[in-house]
């Protein structure tokens, strides 16, 4: 009687076995490294050699099979096996393996399934290969793990027990080029007024749900800080990348593998506060360091700007508020609120479409006086932002209060008229 193989094993194809005996050869030889890095650093010569390994093992192998192989092993040995293909991929914007033989990239915002030939045991090589050179491991007493890859692609792993069907893997890759307001849906008077608001030193907090592109939106709305201005970044995961000059970037670090050498993000903000920031931009508040970073709003550092996950303005508020009474900080919710009221200006609300496309739906003004503490200045009607209040707050840098006159002055619904 047959048995089935176990659904987290791939039985080897004649291909899987012969790159088994290239990859045990290599080993003999000594030319296999753990990290990513190190492997790549001679790739030419382990190129060469795995070519050599290869016409040795199989002599009359077609020319363009040989040369797919090659590719193949290239890439599992110096990268990251089959996923290389897709990270190199400019139109990928994240994959997600859902264990063996299950896997989706993401494209255009749509979810598109994609054949990999990857067992678990595999799933967890690749993954080790990736965050044994960071001092981190992932094994059952550590199932999970967040790293960064070298082009700055975010990557989340979590094995069983944890996992039910075998490791699954989610890979976020972040675009080589700068994304504009324009593709957000963002345009003639909402981009004159957003602009504005970050040139007037406005403290913007960007709320949106998970991947609608708050980090993206984030960096556009960066391209309208000054270059004179000195900003410090503090993020979990390195993602921002802000054209300007005089840029300090800080990473937040987990525990290692016993547990020691972790900095927060709350400890990264605090720390900021001492580099002499014109402005502050927090990635993501999740936790205790949105006290902090209220705290560092309200005393001097105008323009500044951080992100929350929120399916509204005034939900993001609200979660801004619970993060902050989460803090142990006890504080009344009452002097929360005044905190909040006083630090943030405006809510900036992003969403994703059914057709995957990303867009700012509603820009709202942080006002203590109206019901749930935000007040609507523009709203998405017939698929563009429209303007249906007055600004009430003034530009923290008074210099830019110009810039307002000129930019707004001549459109039909000027905020500030």
């Amino acid at each position: 009687m047959s048995v089935a193989a176990p659904s987290s094993v791939l039985v080897p194809t004649d291909e899987g076995l012969l790159k088994q005996r290239v990859h045990a050869r290599l080993v003999t030889q000594g030319l296999v490294t753990t990290g990513v890095d190190d492997a790549a650093s001679d790739a030419d010569t382990l190129r060469r050699t795995l070519g050599d390994l290869l016409r040795e093992e199989r002599p009359l192998l077609a020319a363009p099979r040989f040369d797919a192989l090659l590719e193949q092993l290239t890439h599992e040995v110096t990268g990251l096996g089959p996923l290389e293909p897709l990270l190199a991929d400019p139109t990928v914007t994240e994959v997600m393996i859902n264990g063996p033989g299950r896997a989706y990239v993401e494209r255009a915002g749509r979810l598109e399934p994609v054949t990999l030939d990857l067992d678990a045991a595999a799933i967890i090589h690749l993954v080790e290969r990736v965050v044994a050179p960071l001092g981190l491991r992932l094994d059952r007493s550590s199932p999970m793990v967040d790293a960064r890859l070298a082009d700055g692609s975010r990557l989340h792993a979590v094995i069983p027990p944890l996992a039910v069907d075998g490791p699954c893997v989610t890979i976020r890759r972040f675009g080589a080029h700068a994304v504009s307001l324009g593709e957000f849906g963002v345009d003639g008077t909402a981009a004159r007024f957003v602009r504005w608001a970050v040139a007037a030193g406005w403290n913007l907090l960007v709320a949106g749900a998970t991947s609608a592109g708050k980090t993206t939106l984030l960096n556009a709305l960066s391209q309208s800080i000054p270059h004179t201005d000195r900003i410090v970044t503090i993020e979990e995961t390195a993602e921002l990348r802000l054209a300007q000059p005089h840029v300090v970037r800080l990473e937040a670090r987990p525990p290692n593998a016993e547990g020691a050498g972790g900095v927060t993000v709350r400890a990264l903000v605090r720390a900021a506060l001492r580099m002499r920031p014109d402005r502050l931009v927090v990635g993501e508040v999740r936790a205790g360091e949105a006290l902090d970073m209220l705290q560092a709003l309200n005393t001097g550092h105008d323009g500044s700007m951080s992100t929350i996950h929120a399916n509204g303005p005034i939900d993001a508020l609200a979660r801004l508020e619970t993060l902050v009474l989460l803090a142990d900080s006890g504080l009344p919710l009452e002097a929360v609120r005044a905190q909040v009221a006083a630090s943030i200006d405006a809510v900036v609300f992003v969403a994703r479409g059914h057709g995957g496309e990303r867009r700012v739906d509603a820009i709202a003004e942080v006002d203590g006086r109206h019901r749930g503490g935000a007040r609507p200045l523009f709203v998405r009607r017939d698929r563009r932002l429209v303007p249906i209040a007055r600004v009430s707050r003034p530009a923290r840098r008074h210099d830019a209060a110009r810039v307002l006159h000129a930019a707004l002055s001549r459109e039909r619904c000027d905020p500030k008229c």
